[in-house]
């Protein structure tokens, strides 16, 4: 690692702290809207620093923004704090072996996604302080990423407005900037009403909401065909009707994830989904009807900020893995297939290294992986204003995302090391847009240009409030 840059060892002072910060919202998981503790950790710590602190956000209890510095630039550093269902798992050991039965846990990494993205936004406030640069960093507490689209909300209410560029990161298992690539995302309760009868005595009495739900299915399935090969469409059911078979049943309610690459499609393919709903209903004699819960726009990418935040990865060079660090994620390696292992490398489009534990490379910024993704609100922020993420490489290659496996390496040296590494990455991406008028400029006129030829539709309808009943007794 070739130290060339001041706010990298601001980054490094602060790194007890935020090691800290994580591991304490490691301790404390909480689900969609319900991070309470892991919201007073990150207020304490923005208030530690010297942040002007607001919460409830866009009306959204969880939420808060930390600013500091005066004029200048805004530059928008987002982190996330929320946990996962079913996850709990003890740290550091190479076994499933929950702390709860059913408790949530931290399988994707954001105890340490909202510390590190804070580290950055405190280093680069003292980076300003002391080199007399106008400018204001802003460190964004989002709630809610796994679902519940908190920043779709946050955009939707203008909080974004005034910012010029954001920046942010993710966990994962190899380090370089994360590619432009995600899946517009709608979430859709339908419920299906009918009537209740004996289903023995009197059968031709009742009208079955669950067949008109599986027929639903049916019809999904078919509709697979006549899709785009990158979209993709699954389900869960929230109310089955009951567990009385020879009763018929009366409501049931089930929860459509309807994904596709681009916005345009996703409304596109949700309507014919809503049809095929209408359609099922009609075949069942019940009624239908369906809210939107929660929606995300596809990522746009912004080629001047990714260009400057892979300069800044080359410049500092893998993460410092110890030997230590390496037996560890071999444990963990231990647990998992080979194909998890071959997977993981060409997701990121890099040749595969079975001798390769932790990430010891950036990944190329024209590496081109498989194209497996998933949905992140970052993608209606991306549509608001310039934005750029990093992956930073927080265990062993071949971890599952959402899995007890990647809960269990949360508070590792590892993970430390690489949330430390990521920050200094984003540090420096903003310093030097503080520094360089131009860059700001060419960031600005290309989102400009995208927008002009595909112009932001909010994904969500209009009215629609956070569903911060999404998550309650979970």
């Amino acid at each position: 690692m070739q130290n060339t840059d001041p706010v990298w060892d601001i980054v490094e002072a602060k790194r007890t702290d935020y090691t800290k910060l994580s591991d304490q919202v490691w301790d404390t998981p909480e689900l969609n809207f319900l991070e309470q503790r892991s919201l007073a950790a990150h207020v304490a710590q923005l208030e530690r620093e010297g942040f002007r602190v607001q919460t409830g956000i866009a009306g959204i209890p969880t939420a808060v923004v930390g600013e500091a510095g005066e004029g200048g630039p805004v530059i928008a550093i987002l982190g996330e704090y929320d946990a996962l269902p079913g996850l709990s798992q003890e740290a550091g050991v190479a076994e499933h072996r929950p702390l709860s039965q059913g408790g949530a846990g931290h399988g994707c990494g954001h105890n340490l996604l909202g510390a590190g993205a804070m580290l950055a936004a405190a280093a680069v406030k003292d980076w300003m302080a002391k080199n007399g640069v106008a400018g204001r960093v802003r460190y964004y507490g989002c709630p809610a990423e796994e679902g519940g689209a908190a920043k779709t909300f946050m955009v939707r209410d203008g909080v974004f407005d005034d910012v010029d560029i954001a920046i942010s990161w993710h966990p994962a298992p190899l380090a370089g900037v994360n590619p432009a690539i995600s899946l517009a995302v709608m979430q859709v309760d339908f419920t299906f009403e009918g009537r209740a009868s004996h289903a023995a005595a009197s059968p031709h009495l009742g009208r079955s909401a669950l067949d008109a739900a599986e027929l639903m299915s049916v019809g999904v399935n078919y509709l697979r065909e006549h899709m785009p090969s990158d979209a993709r469409v699954h389900s869960a059911y929230l109310d089955a009707g009951g567990i009385a078979p020879n009763v018929v049943q009366a409501k049931t309610v089930v929860r459509y994830l309807v994904r596709a690459a681009e916005l345009p499609q996703l409304f596109t393919l949700t309507d014919r989904v809503v049809k095929i709903a209408e359609g099922a209903a009609l075949m069942t004699g019940t009624k239908m009807s369906h809210n939107v819960v929660s929606a995300m726009s596809n990522l746009l990418g912004n080629k001047p900020l990714e260009e400057t935040m892979y300069a800044a990865f080359q410049r500092l060079g893998p993460p410092p893995f110890t030997r230590e660090d390496e037996v560890f994620a071999n444990q963990i390696r231990a647990t998992v297939r080979e194909d998890d292992i071959t997977s993981a490398f060409r997701r990121f489009g890099v040749k595969p290294d079975k001798d390769m534990p932790l990430c010891r490379l950036i990944v190329p910024l024209d590496a081109v992986g498989e194209k497996m993704v998933g949905s992140t609100d970052v993608g209606d922020v991306s549509w608001a204003v310039p934005t750029v993420q990093a992956r930073g490489a927080t265990y062993a290659i071949g971890t599952a995302g959402h899995s007890w496996q990647l809960t269990a390496q949360g508070k590792a040296p590892a993970a430390h090391t690489g949330m430390v590494h990521t920050a200094k990455v984003m540090a420096s991406t903003a310093v030097e847009v503080l520094k360089d008028k131009a860059l700001l400029a060419r960031a600005k006129a290309e989102h400009q240009a995208r927008l002009a030829s595909a112009p932001y539709r909010c994904p969500l309808p209009d009215g629609i409030e956070p569903p911060f009943s999404m998550s309650a007794g979970g």
